[in-house]
């Protein structure tokens, strides 16, 4: 229980701060390399150890596999969603709108980044204790790709608050606050999931499913978008360095 939120917590503010960090100066070039480790961790996490862990479970293993095809069809349908809902409207566009639409939308959209990333960091939350049940270095390394995907996401959300008005300090609490929802989440996991041990397989697949369709489907393509050996090289480095660290994290599972 100690476990789970000590690291919710931290993989909260770790993710927050340096992503603050980021934006604020700027270091475009390390955000562009965090992509590249992120995928090496997130796909090492969960084809080396919560899919193994999973299916090693007495779970029935033809309904694993539909619980991943599921999930992975809930992420392209959650994306699709949050694609269709978003504004694509920005200052200067050439449309007529009446004195103060451009603040209004984008402090609307600096409100539901916050709404977003609430719900999210909840979810994850409920991730990593259900990690930490089926085994605690499983736990690490889940924490480890959450923080590795939520540092380049959450440079993002900070650009859009920043532009919703949002002083770098407010943006900095406001997010600070949605973070603690992680610890919220892995404090329910643990109570939930301890009662219902049996289905800790199921939720590792799904949130397998998550960061394979993430890596796969958002992540691998803006590293393609750069396809020089220049740039090759060191994302193959970067995402063979992500995969040591979780080899690392759980040399003695």
């Amino acid at each position: 229980m100690l476990s789970i939120i000590f690291t919710t917590a931290i993989a909260g503010v770790l993710s927050i701060s340096a992503a603050a960090v980021f934006s604020y100066s700027f270091l475009t070039r390390i955000v562009e390399r965090m992509v590249s480790l992120s995928v090496g961790i997130m796909l090492s996490t969960s084809l080396l150890h919560a899919l193994p862990e999973a299916f090693e479970s007495q779970a029935d293993t033809r309904t694993l596999f539909a619980c991943l095809l599921g999930g992975l069809l809930a992420f392209f349908l959650l994306e699709k969603m949050a694609i269709l809902r978003h504004s694509h409207h920005h200052e200067g566009d050439g449309h007529h709108h009446e004195h103060g639409h451009d603040a209004h939308e984008a402090g609307k959209a600096g409100w539901m980044i916050l709404v977003g990333d609430g719900m999210h960091n909840f979810t994850d939350g409920i991730l990593i204790a259900a990690a930490f049940l089926a085994n605690p270095e499983l736990g690490l390394v889940t924490a480890l790709a959450i923080i590795a995907h939520e540092i380049p996401q959450e440079i993002g959300d900070f650009i859009v608050l920043l532009n919703a008005g949002f002083s770098r300090m407010r943006a900095y609490l406001y997010n600070l606050a949605c973070s603690l929802l992680g610890v919220i989440g892995g404090i329910l996991g643990y109570f939930t999931l301890e009662k219902a041990s049996g289905m800790i397989p199921y939720v590792l697949v799904f949130a397998s499913s998550g960061f394979i369709y993430i890596a796969v489907s958002d992540l691998m393509p803006q590293m393609q978008r750069r396809a020089t050996l220049r740039e090759t090289v060191p994302q193959v480095l970067l995402i063979a360095l992500g995969i040591m660290l979780v080899l690392f994290v759980t040399r003695h599972h």
